[in-house]
């Protein structure tokens, strides 16, 4: 006799505070930002704080003596420069208000404290606006960081690379693909975030998310064996900080496969022996190359799938 048992679905409750933090928008501003906090001398915002308190003080200070009752004992006139610090500090925030001084030492105390405000309002919209363009030119220039979770990562830029990227923009698989590559501009186009650097520099690969990614598939720049050895240095690096990403590497010379398995790559491709056996192949066997051409790649046609089974 046979059970059934019905099961209800899991349903996952996601905190929405979660998942703003872990949006790659919000880590790439606070990569910038953590960037920017650490080159700036924290000394000047401190000699700046401690004047503009002192300043407050000295203007409180004048106030009470020409404005307030500041002979009628020690409590009120604690009481009474309590109240003028207060008041400085909203004036310089400017919601101070205007009738708590009436004589013209109180004005003029008053009006100095308001040009001081002005210019600390315009000293923080200014550092605001430095950080927002800062943050657009270091994004342009492909400086800044991924901010991406289970991603791909190329690093190296080629003609394979490029039908890649093509061929991941029209999958169905919608994956996050970050190129890492030591040139000017952006060769992917939009949808690909673009990290410029050196692929074997470690900082490059973590501007690059490479730590939280899927896979990180190498490409070397040049069909020369100085290409492969820089492609050798760059699963060596990724090794050395993620060795639990999945690393794909296209190997120009096949004399260098057995470097490439001493540096743990976990999926090698050598081009010139893959096409010449497709090619005996396929003088033997009529239309395999158009075969294995339609299965590997997506769109209309034969495909590959995984499925998971239960």
């Amino acid at each position: 006799m046979e059970h059934w048992e019905a099961h209800s679905p899991v349903i996952r409750r996601i905190n929405p505070l979660t998942a703003l933090i872990a949006s790659p928008i919000v880590r790439r501003v606070a990569w910038h930002t953590r960037r920017i906090a650490s080159a700036v001398d924290r000394r000047f915002f401190l000699s700046l704080a401690e004047g503009a308190a002192i300043f407050v003080g000295i203007a409180a200070l004048l106030v009470t003596l020409v404005e307030k009752p500041w002979y009628d004992g020690v409590g009120p006139t604690i009481e009474w420069f309590g109240k003028s610090f207060n008041w400085a500090i909203f004036t310089i925030l400017g919601q101070g208000d205007s009738g708590y001084v009436t004589s013209l030492g109180g004005f003029i105390v008053s009006w100095l404290l308001v040009l001081f405000g002005v210019a600390i309002v315009g000293t923080i919209t200014g550092a605001l606006v430095a950080l927002v363009i800062d943050f657009l030119l270091k994004e342009g220039q492909g400086l800044g960081a991924s901010g991406y979770k289970d991603h791909i990562v190329v690093c190296g830029w080629n003609a394979t690379a490029r039908d890649l990227i093509e061929e991941l923009k029209g999958d169905e698989y919608k994956a996050k693909v970050v190129v890492l590559a030591g040139v000017e501009k952006n060769p992917a186009g939009d949808g690909v975030y673009f990290v410029r650097g050196d692929t074997t520099d470690v900082e490059d690969l973590r501007r690059a998310g490479i730590e939280e990614a899927a896979a990180a598939l190498i490409f070397p720049a040049e069909p020369t064996n100085e290409a492969d050895m820089h492609s050798i240095l760059t699963v060596m690096a990724i090794e050395s900080v993620a060795p639990q990403v999945r690393t794909v590497a296209e190997i120009n010379n096949p004399r260098h496969v057995e470097h490439f398995e001493r540096a743990r790559v976990d999926e090698m491709l050598v081009t010139s022996r893959l096409a010449s056996r497709l090619l005996a192949r396929s003088a033997l066997y009529p239309g395999l190359t158009g075969l294995v051409s339609d299965i590997v790649s997506g769109g209309e046609g034969s495909e590959l799938y995984r499925v998971e089974l239960p």
